[in-house]
């Protein structure tokens, strides 16, 4: 189970009890029940969230850390069942990236928007050159806001993040592009 991987991206600072880190152990839970792995930051916050959702559903979680960049958080959360130890950010989201069939950018920072912009630069040069781009979902009004405006001012392919409500409607919208995720 679990072939497929979905990188999720968000916060590092929700906090268990929070609505938005329970939507995140909800979502790490329907990607595995959906036949789908998961990766992330291997952090706190939504990447703990994610990671205890599918860890609970019994799926694959890959966690790829950056000890260099945080020396003071002392390893990957408990729900891992990989770690990956990038050397640095670049490092880290190209390592998320390569393993991805899809992505989904929940609230977060400027780490977050560092990730989406990666991810949405890869589709929309993927569509440049008549690939298929990987799905790219996201969560919240901030990140709405983000893309329309830039998909206007940049002259961007329309279409390359779609914005979601909830961590069901995500995962329905993963599975009719993608199918389940056994390969």
């Amino acid at each position: 189970m679990g072939d497929r991987i979905v990188a999720v991206y968000g916060s590092s600072r929700a906090l268990p009890g929070d609505g938005v880190y329970e939507e995140g152990v909800e979502l790490g839970r329907r990607l595995v029940e959906a036949g789908f792995g998961v990766t992330n930051g291997g952090y706190s916050g939504l990447m703990e969230a994610v990671s205890k959702g599918a860890a609970i559903a019994g799926g694959r979680v890959v966690g790829v850390t950056a000890p260099v960049l945080f020396p003071h958080r002392p390893g990957g959360n408990g729900f891992l069942t990989e770690e990956i130890q990038a050397a640095g950010l670049l490092d880290r989201i190209r390592t998320m990236s390569e393993l991805a069939s899809a992505f989904i950018v929940m609230p977060g920072s400027i780490g977050t928007l560092t990730e989406l912009m990666i991810a949405w630069n890869d589709a929309y040069l993927a569509a440049g050159r008549g690939a298929a781009p990987m799905p790219i979902l996201a969560f919240g009004d901030a990140w709405s806001e983000i893309v329309d405006r830039l998909t206007g001012e940049l002259r961007t392919t329309a279409g390359l993040v779609t914005m979601v409500d909830s961590p069901a409607e995500a995962v329905e919208v993963l599975r009719r592009r993608l199918g389940d995720g056994a390969r």
